[in-house]
């Protein structure tokens, strides 16, 4: 098959040629600007990786070593580029193995399209070797997704699944193609996708809304600023930024949202949720109007819907109308893409500081600094903590690293203490919290931003659900800096054990094996950390390197996270111990 059989056909304004559906999916892909992919060979996506071997130049594939792996370096690569993460598998086993990032890239809108090998069209349906129903598999967990079953499908529906993935709130799509059409030549145009009818990705700002929002932030007495992914998504941090300075009204983040806002902002205080800062949680309950931003009231920034925020008023600037009184209800709903809106709300709001209403913000971080977090970063005990290695990667980066951090306590952890001064700086999974997510993450999250340093920041339970991505590191030499956090159990879940089970730790200890040496079997430069006297050197020995390093620090087996707010409870009664 020749890589381009060029045959120009009279038409109206466009140039055809004539090519296979798998030398097809190569021209979409680069049409679209996606030069980059992720994947691992199957029999029913071969045609396709044939293209590929002849399309090196211009487009790079990274074999991951899992077809998960492939989704979450893809997710990591969108989150810092905010382009298209594109992952590729072949069928059966190979597009069941997507599914995982699938579903976390739903939920934390994360532009994704992952594209699938199948069996032939006239197999379909006979359980034939490695067929599955990835659509019907698939549906829940994205935002659109299209078997083709014919070459012919191919420009029309790879247009549509980039404009679908990246336009409005973004998310994963997935292209399920049949072994005969990624065979079957036809006659090829590209067009690239600016509108799908009955789909109104970014609905138009109603002004009345707007100068409504702008009344109830004016009269305001305690006006409390609540932030999520959604500023990052919308780029709309600028605005942000201008909205908190002009009004003086406290802002704080969820995980999602961290880093939109830099760190060290006078106004910035803090992160809310279950292990969010004291003041941010207990004063969301004291304040009178609450503005969220490109969040979405997920229950662990909300506890107990019951007692949430009753006495404020509550202002919601969403894109996704679905979001609007899902979990809270909104005296002011403002729908529209967040930069957009904040622009139109700026000129109407009056100039304020609210430092009364701050200084109660300030007194609460005291409590939480002299109960929590001058024990956490600054320890006086013997054994390190988690926080003490997040503030010596602070210092060590210039607070200019992205943090990529697995779930569980390291997690909560890294997202308290990690300071950043740019945005698309943290990297997480939210919403579906996937342990095994950092490690590939960060593969994407590096490809993404070579002139930034990309530190992971993983538990040891959760690296070992993903460890074989250091063959992915090693192969494509990946200068990501790996610092795994080492307590010898599945931290969270022994806390809540600890905490709410009588302290029956049922499977939570981990018999580890030697992570130094593994890392060095991929060639990787490692180290390990067991005393605090060697932390700060070691750390800035790991940051100065020009190559992947993997650090493994040895901390407290049963140190807490603290605070707390337990599952289902008020905000109001977060634990400080």
């Amino acid at each position: 098959m020749e890589t381009v059989k060029e045959k120009k056909t009279a038409t109206a304004k466009k140039t055809t040629i004539k090519i296979s559906g798998a030398e097809a999916i190569i021209h979409c892909l680069l049409a679209e600007g996606a030069d980059l992919v992720y994947g691992y060979p199957g029999g029913a996506i071969m045609p396709v990786y044939d293209e590929l071997y002849k399309f090196q130049d211009r487009l790079t594939h990274v074999l991951t070593r899992h077809e998960q792996g492939a989704t979450h370096a893809a997710q990591g690569f969108a989150r810092v580029t905010g382009k298209v993460g594109v992952a590729m598998a072949t069928s059966g086993p190979g597009a069941t193995n997507l599914v995982t990032g699938l579903a976390d890239a739903q939920i934390d809108s994360t532009p994704m399209v992952c594209i699938t090998g199948q069996v032939a069209r006239h197999l379909l349906g006979s359980d034939a070797f490695q067929e599955t129903d990835i659509i019907g598999i698939s549906t829940p967990v994205t935002k659109w997704n299209y078997q083709i079953t014919k070459a012919s499908e191919i420009p029309e529906i790879m247009a549509q699944a980039f404009y679908i993935a990246k336009s409005g709130r973004p998310g994963p799509v997935l292209v399920d193609i049949t072994k005969n059409a990624q065979i079957e030549e036809f006659e090829f145009s590209y067009e690239k996708c600016t509108g799908v009818r009955s789909y109104n990705p970014v609905p138009k700002p109603d002004l009345r809304a707007i100068e409504a929002a702008a009344d109830l932030i004016n009269s305001a007495k305690k006006p409390y600023i609540v932030f999520g992914q959604g500023v990052i998504l919308g780029e709309a941090e600028a605005q942000l930024k201008a909205l908190v300075e002009k009004t003086g009204i406290p802002a704080a983040w969820t995980i999602l949202g961290l880093s939109a806002m830099d760190t060290d902002h006078p106004l910035n205080v803090g992160m809310v949720g279950m292990h969010g800062n004291y003041g941010p949680n207990i004063l969301t309950n004291e304040c009178d109007l609450l503005v969220a931003i490109g969040m979405r009231f997920d229950d662990r920034v909300t506890g107990s819907l019951d007692t949430y925020a009753k006495q404020a008023k509550v202002i919601h600037f969403e894109i996704d109308p679905a979001e609007i009184n899902k979990n809270v209800e909104a005296d002011v709903a403002v729908l529209g893409n967040a930069r957009e809106t904040l622009e139109l709300l700026l000129p109407l709001v009056s100039e304020n500081k609210h430092e009364a209403w701050h200084n109660e913000f300030k007194k609460k971080y005291q409590e939480e600094f002299d109960a929590v977090i001058k024990n956490d970063i600054h320890p006086t005990k013997e054994g390190l903590t988690m926080g003490e290695v997040i503030e010596e990667i602070n210092i060590a980066s210039g607070q200019k690293a992205i943090i990529v951090s697995d779930v569980g306590q390291h997690q909560m952890i890294a997202c308290r203490y990690a300071k950043f001064k740019q945005s698309k700086s943290n990297v997480t999974s939210g919403g579906l919290g996937t342990m095994g997510f950092a490690l590939p993450a960060a593969i994407g999250a590096k490809m993404g931003a070579m002139d930034r340093e990309v530190v992971a920041i993983i538990g040891d339970g959760g690296y070992q659900m993903t460890i074989q991505e250091l063959g992915t590191i090693f192969q494509n030499k990946t200068p990501v800096k790996i610092v795994v956090l080492n307590n010898e159990h599945l931290g969270m879940v022994r806390q809540w054990q600890e905490l709410f089970f009588d302290r029956r730790y049922a499977s939570t200890v981990m018999t580890n094996p030697d992570f130094v040496k593994i890392a060095e079997g991929y060639h990787i430069k490692a180290k390990k950390v067991s005393q605090r006297s060697e932390l700060k050197a070691t750390i800035e020995e790991m940051m100065a390197s020009k190559d992947a390093y993997f650090l493994e620090v040895s901390v407290e087996k049963e140190d807490n996270v603290f605070p707390m707010v337990p599952s289902g409870a008020s905000v109001s009664d977060i634990r400080l111990k």
